[in-house]
């Protein structure tokens, strides 16, 4: 903010939205403020008429003076309901306001319920028709994308900015609910699934890799109420980190602070994969895995990729380097939210980079230069 010299331009930013808010919630309590006065009006006048009836009734000796002091206390129960609703309408506003908020988080992350446990996955990922839009919006970035992949199976997720390689990525692990279609396991789709089982068996480092308080051993461990010590060591030398981390103050134990910020951006990936990694789940779903890397880097991920498929997993890598492609034996090129072509490494590249043909050269509409046409 400051290096940029956005501080004046963002502090009148929220110094305007402080303004408005402010100038809604004025508005809210005139409207409260208003309605409270006219009920208090309303009440006063109709408390004064029956009090004025049961006068005349008295004086007339239709009723007894009891009459007057029975309809002043029913007539105050009858309108305490309407007093109380008018007091706490605000607070029925903000109620409402935020239990549809809330409604829309538990719809974007789905039903719940506590599905019966499946075997662990370990033959088969397929994707049938899937359409996604993220959560909160109806038009999809991501229409009809199928394919199916067998153990051992590497995956490489390419095309330009904006052809939806992320949304599909975080469809493919449950993070966003498709639309349509749907992403399966061994034939069962995501949402048979326990939410915690399923995250054993798969491992996923997303784009900007989020860590959380805590040492490295619990981020790797994904905050695992037993810290494994064997499984975090695994996983860390399947990434390619342990030399790292043994370099840190405790080793696996340094707590690294909120978002990892004791880390830094290459060293945040690493540990990112090395959660991915941990519990060798069945498929693996890197995106942008090396945008932060160095070459070490670069090559401790070709190992991690490798070492996944050669035990049987399955790898889908969201990429733009092409470094990210070295251990991978399939492409799928999106374009515009579709598949654009999908096959062997190979084939694909082939034929998404096969050279156009050149272009023969136009015959020039101007007469040749006397004296240069001989001597060139």
């Amino acid at each position: 903010v400051h290096a940029m010299g956005l501080s004046g331009r963002l502090a009148r930013r929220w110094s305007d939205v402080s303004r408005a808010y402010l100038g809604q919630q004025e508005r809210l309590s005139d409207v409260v403020g208003g309605a409270s006065s006219f009920s208090k009006a309303l009440r006063m006048g109709l408390q004064s008429g029956v009090l004025g009836l049961g006068a005349y009734l008295v004086i007339g000796g239709e009723a007894s003076p009891g009459v007057i002091i029975a309809s002043s206390i029913l007539l105050g129960r009858a309108l305490a309901p309407v007093d109380a609703a008018i007091a706490n309408w605000r607070g029925f506003l903000s109620t409402r306001r935020s239990y549809s908020e809330l409604a829309a988080v538990m719809a974007a992350f789905g039903s719940q319920d506590d599905p019966m446990e499946l075997p662990r996955p370990q033959a088969r990922f397929a994707v049938e028709q899937l359409t996604v839009a993220p959560p909160g919006l109806t038009r999809p970035t991501v229409v009809n994308v199928s394919f199916h992949l067998s153990r051992g199976a590497g995956m490489a997720v390419v095309g330009p900015s904006g052809s939806g390689k992320t949304t599909l990525a975080r469809s493919l692990v449950g993070v966003w609910k498709p639309l349509h279609g749907s992403v399966r396991l061994d034939g069962a789709s995501l949402d048979q699934w326990n939410s915690e089982h399923l995250g054993a068996h798969i491992g996923y480092m997303p784009q900007d890799v989020e860590l959380f308080d805590g040492t490295v051993a619990d981020n790797i461990s994904r905050f695992r109420g037993k810290t494994d010590p064997k499984g975090v060591l695994a996983a860390a030398r399947a990434a390619g980190v342990e030399k790292m981390i043994m370099q840190l103050p405790q080793g696996f134990q340094t707590r690294i602070g909120e978002g990892g910020a004791a880390l830094s951006a290459g060293q945040r990936q690493l540990v990112g994969l090395a959660r991915a990694l941990y519990g060798e789940p069945f498929l693996v779903v890197l995106d942008e895995p090396n945008s932060n890397l160095d070459v070490d880097g670069d090559a401790a991920l070709a190992g991690a990729i490798r070492a996944v498929r050669q035990r049987g997993g399955i790898v889908i890598v969201v990429a733009h380097r092409p470094s990210a492609l070295a251990n991978i034996d399939q492409v799928l090129v999106m374009s515009n939210g579709t598949v654009h072509a999908f096959g062997s490494r190979e084939e694909v590249l082939a034929n998404v980079l096969r050279p156009s043909p050149p272009v023969s050269p136009r015959p020039s509409s101007l007469a040749p230069i006397p004296g240069v046409a001989g001597h060139a």
